[in-house]
C-alpha cells in the first residue's frame, strides 16, 4: 500500500512540473524560420498553429502565427477575401509543423454571405466549413460586421471568446446563405481579419 501511494504521490510531482512546450512565432511574411520554443504558462494546454492568407484585389498576404493556447479547436474560417487554418495539438512541440494554406480545396455544396463593406457576396464553403457566421467586433469605438462560413468548433470557440471578453457577439447558423445578405457602411477587410484572429486567438 505504502509503495502505491508513493507511486502516485511521485507522478503527481512530476506531472505538476511537467510544462507543454510549444513552438512559437509570428510569421507575417508568410514563414517561421526561426520559430522559438515556448514554455507555455499555467493553463495553456494546447499548441496552436495558424496560417491566414488574404487576397485583395491582386494582393495576397499570408500571415502564419504559432503559439501556446488554453482551448484551442481544428478548424476553418472562410471571409471571402481572408481564409484561416488552425490546427491544434496537445503534445510537446506537436505544432512543428505550419496549419495548411487550404484544408481543403473542394467545395462542400454550403453557401454563405460574405460582406465587404459595400456590398454582400456569396462565398463556397469547404471542407469542415460547415456554418456560416455573422460576428459583430468591438475595437475600441470602432463596430465591425464579419461574414463567411466557419467550421463548428471555431464558431464555438469565438463565441466563447467574445462572450468572455465582451468583445462583441458572434452567431452561427446550419442553412445556405443563413447569415443575411446587409452590408455595413464601413469597409476595412484586413482589419476585420486581424480582429477576428485576435479574438479568436486570446
Amino acid at each position: 500500500m505504502d509503495l502505491q501511494i508513493s507511486v502516485f504521490l511521485l507522478f503527481v510531482v512530476f506531472t505538476a512540473a511537467h510544462s507543454l512546450s510549444c513552438y512559437k512565432c509570428m510569421g507575417r511574411n508568410g514563414s517561421c524560420v526561426g520559430q522559438t520554443v515556448k514554455t507555455c504558462p499555467s493553463g495553456s494546454s494546447q499548441c496552436m498553429s495558424l496560417t491566414m492568407v488574404t487576397q485583395i484585389g491582386n494582393i495576397s498576404r499570408e500571415v502564419k502565427v504559432k503559439d501556446c493556447y488554453p482551448a484551442c479547436q481544428n478548424g476553418s474560417l472562410n471571409l471571402g477575401s481572408s481564409k484561416s487554418t488552425y490546427s491544434c495539438c496537445d503534445t510537446d512541440l506537436c505544432n512543428v509543423q505550419d496549419a495548411p494554406d487550404h484544408p481543403s480545396i473542394f467545395p462542400n455544396g454550403k453557401k454563405c454571405f460574405s460582406c465587404d463593406g459595400q456590398s454582400c457576396s456569396t462565398v463556397s464553403c469547404s471542407g469542415t466549413e460547415d456554418r456560416c457566421v455573422k460576428a459583430t467586433a468591438i475595437y475600441g469605438d470602432l463596430s465591425v460586421l464579419l461574414k463567411g462560413c466557419v467550421s463548428k468548433s471555431i464558431c464555438d470557440a469565438a463565441v466563447t471568446a467574445f462572450n468572455n471578453f465582451n468583445l462583441g457577439s458572434v452567431t452561427c447558423c446550419e442553412g445556405n446563405l443563413c447569415n443575411g445578405a446587409q452590408s455595413v457602411s464601413q469597409s476595412f477587410l484586413f482589419l476585420c481579419c486581424s480582429l477576428l484572429s485576435y479574438f479568436l486567438l486570446h
